[in-house]
């Protein structure tokens, strides 16, 4: 058989229902319903930890975060760490970024990409050089266009949100697409294994003009809030509600920045397009394993908040995931299994006839390749340091918002060792250095409104969910590399006047 090649999708920031294709009323994306079609579409798919670095390491590692050390922003792929791009470089295939890395640092790993393409949220990094081909577009043109993301303007406390006018192809969404169009002209003869990583729609939320009009407030559809809901809440999610809360925020800014966010995921979806029709004009399509993914969701609303935190809710923890390969993956499916994004390398490999090895945590996904579906997913958060609690916000001065969040955000990503585990029906929370478990019944209280854990009624429940994750932690504990917490200076958050 052909090796085939292999072209990993990710956007970040993308909750699954984002999408019409799982289940949003008012956001199509004809372009991967298109990808669907040819393809496995999982809907339910869940992130092994809803932060960036974490998540992109377990992916291509196809390990769980409490295993291979990457359990915050700062721990990005450890040096020793065995990970796809290791495998497909010794194999022969041409590997290359396009987007947004937040993953790869060592100088052994940047060495096994032959193209290397990075820009990120607000532009181009600092090194600004590229590998393997230029930028299509002018450097100066980028720039100008990631000029109002590098200074958005102020709408409130909470968060900030902007529609401009700037050429479509020198946005990053745009960049990306038109980039990998060009990769993929230039490499049509050559196996590769490419990652194409949109920064978006992570904020800053910012959109095409033309795409944020895409949803006016009639066309909008703020998802179900219920009073009182962090009045017993966990002290974490009370704590991330005080700063991120958007219910007291003017409503002209509330659809405001929830148009951006939705503008940008129907922006990528143009992109996607244009991919996809690249692939088949250069004859590609067959030859090509596509996978599209989202590293994190965001709320985009959900719980009365924006953005994202160290909470387990389906808007952080659910992702898309499709994998397509036509000829050799069945096409038009939709698979409801459980499955997470540490199964996709494992995946990739089985496609390409390569022993999985041992080292992966993750399997591969069902109705791709026939292996029997897992019963329960799993996420984490946390790196074990001290707990971020109400009275440490309350020395930082108030309205608390998005100031607060990045003041207090390298101290929260480390704090604790919570672990979700979420069957069809049930969710399950704990943290043995927090004040309170969550249970949520997902069949009757989808959108986890009411947190049911102290339901005597529910004892049997309970105590099957915590057995589940008790006994996944057991299985897949083992990783070598201690996690550093932050500095001191980190907990040393009070204002000074």
């Amino acid at each position: 058989m052909e090796q085939p090649n292999i072209l990993l999708i990710m956007c970040d920031q993308m909750k699954a229902t984002a999408s019409h294709l799982y289940g949003n009323p008012f956001c199509r994306t004809p372009h991967l319903e298109r990808l669907a079609g040819e393809g496995v579409l999982f809907e339910q798919a869940f992130t092994p930890h809803p932060l960036c670095v974490p998540a992109r390491v377990a992916l291509w590692t196809g390990q769980y975060p409490h295993t291979n050390g990457a359990r915050r922003n700062e721990t990005l792929m450890p040096a020793d760490a065995l990970h796809a791009f290791k495998l497909w470089h010794d194999m022969g295939l041409h590997c290359g970024l396009i987007g947004k890395n937040h993953c790869f640092d060592q100088p052994d790993d940047l060495a096994l990409f032959d193209t290397w393409c990075e820009i990120s949220h607000v532009g181009l990094p600092r090194d600004q050089r590229t590998k393997g081909m230029e930028w299509f577009r002018p450097v100066e043109a980028i720039h100008a266009a990631h000029a109002v993301r590098r200074n958005m303007p102020a709408s409130s406390p909470q968060f900030s949100w902007a529609h401009t006018d700037f050429p479509l192809e020198d946005y990053g969404t745009g960049l990306v697409a038109g980039q990998t169009v060009r990769f993929l002209e230039q490499h049509r003869q050559d196996p590769f294994a490419l990652w194409v990583s949109f920064p978006d729609p992570h904020e800053p939320y910012e959109a095409p003009r033309r795409y944020a009009e895409m949803f006016p407030p009639e066309v909008l559809q703020l998802p179900p809030w219920r009073e009182g809901e962090f009045d017993d809440a966990p002290e974490r999610n009370r704590v991330l509600y005080q700063m991120m809360g958007i219910e007291d925020n003017d409503e002209a800014d509330i659809y405001g920045v929830l148009a951006a966010y939705y503008g940008m995921v129907r922006f990528l979806d143009d992109g996607v397009g244009q991919i996809l029709d690249a692939l088949d004009r250069l004859g590609l399509r067959e030859k090509t394993i596509v996978v599209f993914c989202a590293d994190h969701g965001d709320f985009a609303g959900e719980h009365g908040m924006i953005c994202k935190g160290g909470v387990f809710y389906d808007a952080l923890t659910r992702v898309p995931l499709i994998v397509s390969w036509p000829g050799r993956v069945s096409q038009g499916q939709v698979d409801g299994s459980l499955v997470n994004l540490v199964d996709i390398v494992p995946t990739l490999l089985e496609l390409q006839g390569v022993a999985v090895p041992r080292s992966m945590q993750g399997q591969p996904l069902p109705t791709v390749t026939g292996a029997a579906p897992r019963e329960a997913t799993f996420s984490e958060y946390g790196a074990g340091g001290p707990v971020f609690a109400m009275d440490d916000l309350r020395k930082l001065s108030v309205p608390y918002g998005r100031r607060a969040l990045l003041r207090s955000l390298q101290w929260r990503e480390a704090e604790g060792r919570r672990k979700m585990v979420r069957t069809r029906e049930w969710k399950y929370v704990h943290d043995p250095m927090g004040d309170r478990d969550e249970l949520y019944d997902l069949t009757r209280d989808p959108w986890e409104l009411t947190n049911v854990v102290d339901d005597p009624a529910l004892a049997g429940v309970l105590a099957d969910m915590r057995l589940r994750l008790a006994d996944w932690s057991v299985c897949t504990e083992g990783g070598r590399h201690p996690v550093p917490l932050p500095d001191p200076d980190k907990y040393d958050i009070a204002e000074k006047e």
